[in-house]
């Protein structure tokens, strides 16, 4: 479809954000595809009757959405990018960090959608996909042997896990959001792997969570979620407490 007949002249007074819709729009209904560069300055000049600023006002809110990026050089312009996963987990970190969201909540949160996923996978993925699932864990308890355990193995042994499972669950929409999750803060899970007292039950329950999926039982599967979070409760509650009973400076 050509530029002629995807925008329209943009509105009197609102130019700016008028043009950044139209051309969200034309790149979300994908008529401006990831790696095509969007029309010229010059062309959004004459497509939408307006002055070079408004038009680099507008390249500029898209810019900061993380739907274009800017290129230098003869091929130069606006380009559609790819929206990367890694890109929505930092900026979601990031934001909870920035909101103070309490831990706790950040747990219940993960807690709810697991459960989800857990009665889906066991629903809707394949008898091979379960196996793989506990074959996976076997890999976590291998890790575990080590003297000490390596505690950034068992970390990305536990995302390949987290995600592996929200891949079963058969909806995209959970595996995108556990993969922006496990990219950008990992719901403390990682404290679970800090602490030597937790570290072993934790992957003990990763083991029995993937044994009770594959052999299809929900019930038994959930209690082992359930299990799982009440251990990260009790982790986080505890590391807390320590950092509370620690003195400062100029105590």
């Amino acid at each position: 479809m050509s530029a002629q007949s995807i925008f329209a002249p943009a509105q009197i007074g609102r130019a700016g954000e008028d043009i950044a819709m139209q051309l969200e729009a034309a790149i979300l209904g994908e008529k401006i595809l990831p790696g095509e560069r969007l029309p010229s300055e010059r062309e959004l000049q004459t497509q939408f009757q307006c002055g070079r600023g408004v038009i680099r006002e507008a390249i500029r809110a898209l810019k900061q959405k993380g739907l274009v990026e800017t290129r230098k050089g003869a091929k130069g312009g606006a380009y559609v990018k790819n929206i990367e996963m890694t890109n929505v987990g930092e900026s979601l970190a990031l934001f909870l960090k920035q909101q103070r969201v309490a831990p706790g909540h950040i747990v219940e949160f993960r807690e709810s959608i697991d459960r989800v996923i857990v009665v889906l996978a066991i629903a809707r993925a394949s008898a091979a996909e379960k196996q793989a699932l506990v074959a996976e864990t076997e890999k976590l308890l291998e890790i575990l042997k080590g003297e000490p355990p390596d505690r950034d193995s068992l970390a990305r042994q536990d995302q390949i896990l987290n995600i592996s499972l929200a891949k079963m669950s058969g909806n995209p929409i959970f595996e995108w959001v556990m993969t922006a999750i496990q990219q950008g803060f990992s719901s403390h899970d990682y404290a679970l792997y800090d602490d030597p007292e937790y570290c072993r039950k934790t992957v003990e329950n990763w083991y029995v969570t993937a044994l009770r999926i594959a052999e299809n039982d929900p019930m038994k599967a959930l209690n082992s979620i359930s299990a799982h979070y009440g251990l990260l409760h009790r982790c986080v509650e505890k590391q807390k407490a320590e950092a509370e009973s620690i003195p400062s400076d100029g105590g």
